[in-house]
């Protein structure tokens, strides 16, 4: 069978669209009809020098109609520092309450001009992990659970951090602290059960690994407040799941237990709703009490009692970022926070 080579020309290739040049300051200087040190003013948020709001418009609208951006680290360049300010991503799940607080710190922050970047480490902790955070040149770092050390402050700020903050049970050598006082939430929740009538205590321990931090301080806080009384205080395990609530519920009469602080809301609820599928009357048998002061505790029948926490406003840990950032040369400040009051509801 013969064959027939057949030619089939090459369609002709689209032209490449031509590169759009990046726009610049002088741009968008030459479009609002102002100098570029106008420009840097106006879209640096510089309150040393007066521009009038008609000319601010006219940048803001040009930057806008051409997509200039300002380039961050020009900015950093002739700032000699960074905006950014690094929170290291925790490495346990965080409920509502610090949900809502790191939110605020953000929009707080974002209103002074800074960014705040979450960044995860997995698997590196303290010093080591601080290694890995001053790579990223911020201008402050802020570390939850202060498990940093002297040696991991002392790197970041050779990197260039004008400020660590740390909030948790403990100062840190060289860092502003605001000094978290999880004992004081358990003093609280166990004098309210004492008040109540309540003798024999448990406390719930979570199982997850990481929350020690704020279980221990809290069951000590219970033990503290009780010592010298006539009732009898008790650590309870407890993992946040169905099956594990459900085991514990189904030896509930055997612990003789007769109040429970369950170290938040959340845990609160869980245990409840399976103390109740075992027959367990609340606040009868029972008394249950929880921390965080949440929505959803209201929600539920008996109402859940519990402990409302004042924690600090993202607006002034912002403040105190700024002012750490404007004179990093400052002695370190030292701040107590964490509120603690009871918001007595059905279940205790």
């Amino acid at each position: 069978m013969p064959y027939v080579m057949v030619h089939i020309p090459k369609p002709p290739s689209a032209a490449s669209p031509v590169p759009r040049s990046v726009p610049t300051s002088a741009d968008v200087a030459r479009l609002a009809g102002v100098s570029r040190a106008t420009v840097s003013y106006v879209l640096n948020n510089t309150s040393a020098v007066r521009i009038s709001e008609p000319t601010r418009r006219r940048v803001h609208e040009a930057a806008k109609e051409l997509g200039y951006v300002p380039h961050a680290a020009a900015r950093s360049l002739r700032a000699g520092h960074s905006r950014m300010v690094l929170m290291p991503a925790p490495a346990i799940a965080m409920g509502p309450l610090y949900g809502q607080f790191i939110n605020e710190l953000q929009w707080a922050l974002s209103r002074l001009d800074y960014t705040v970047v979450q960044y995860g480490t997995v698997g590196l902790r303290g010093d080591e992990a601080a290694r890995a955070w001053a790579e990223l040149r911020p201008v402050a770092v802020l570390v939850p659970d202060a498990e940093l050390g002297p040696e991991g402050v002392a790197v970041l700020k050779r990197a260039g951090a004008r400020g660590v903050v740390t909030f948790g049970p403990e100062r840190v050598e060289g860092a502003h602290a605001l000094l978290m006082d999880h004992d004081a939430v358990g003093h609280c929740a166990g004098r309210h059960l004492y008040a109540r009538g309540r003798r024999r205590i448990g406390v719930v321990v979570p199982a997850e690994t990481g929350l020690e931090t704020y279980s221990r301080p809290r069951l000590e806080g219970v033990r503290q407040a009780l010592r010298g009384t006539d009732a009898r205080v008790t650590g309870v395990p407890l993992a946040y799941t169905e099956q594990s609530a459900a085991e514990l519920a189904a030896r509930w009469p055997e612990l003789g237990i007769d109040a429970v602080f369950a170290y938040n809301d959340e845990y609160a609820m869980l245990l409840m709703r399976a103390l109740q599928d075992a027959g367990v009357r609340i606040p009868e048998d029972t008394a249950v009490l929880g921390a965080d002061d949440l929505m959803l505790g209201r929600l539920l029948r008996p109402r859940l009692s519990t402990i409302h926490i004042d924690l600090p406003s993202g607006r002034e840990l912002a403040e105190l970022v700024d002012r750490v950032v404007r004179d990093p040369g400052a002695e370190p400040e030292t701040h107590r926070v964490l509120g603690a009051s009871v918001v007595q509801r059905e279940s205790s």
